[in-house]
């Protein structure tokens, strides 16, 4: 049951970071929290990837991201977890 316990809150951890990102990234208040909208442009996002220039799109957004983790005071201290062990 431990083991179960652990992977149940490696589960929960990683979730709540990827919730941080919508919020650090604004679409919670651009979009008046409205989850449909947020789900469609992750779906859009998904679509893209899928397409035949997800290479362009990856290379973009990785680049986007990047520098708005470079640019974010809580990122350059470590402080933030829930910037990606790859981008630190």
């Amino acid at each position: 049951m431990r083991s179960r316990q652990v992977e149940r809150r490696k589960r929960t951890r990683h979730l709540v970071e990827l919730g941080g990102l919508v919020v650090k990234a604004g679409l919670v208040e651009l979009t008046g929290d409205d989850r449909a909208t947020i789900l469609g442009a992750l779906l859009w996002i998904a679509d893209r990837l899928k397409s035949d220039r997800h290479d362009q799109a990856r290379e973009l957004w990785v680049t986007k991201g990047k520098q708005a983790f470079e640019a974010d005071p809580a990122t350059q201290k470590r402080t933030d977890r829930s910037v990606p062990t790859i981008c630190r």
